[in-house]
C-alpha cells in the first residue's frame, strides 16, 4: 500500500473501516520490519509512510 492517506479523506471512514484498515497496515508494517532485519528491504522509506498512514487513521478514530 504506502501510499500517502490525506487526513480529510480519513475522517469521512466510519469507525469500521478506520479499524480494518489500522489492522491491515499494522500487519504489512510489520511484514516490512521483518523483511529489513532479515534480508533488506528496497524500498525502506515506505516504512516511515506506513507509521504516518496509521498514525492518521488512529488520530480520526480517537476523534469519533
Amino acid at each position: 500500500m504506502a501510499e500517502v492517506l490525506e487526513y480529510k479523506d480519513v475522517v469521512k471512514l466510519d469507525k469500521k473501516a478506520i479499524d480494518g484498515k489500522v489492522d491491515s497496515l499494522k500487519r504489512e508494517l510489520f511484514n516490512m520490519k521483518m523483511q529489513k532485519a532479515t534480508s533488506g528491504l528496497e524500498k525502506p522509506h515506505k516504512i516511515k509512510t506506513l507509521k504516518k498512514n496509521i498514525a492518521r487513521l488512529l488520530t480520526a478514530a480517537s476523534s469519533k
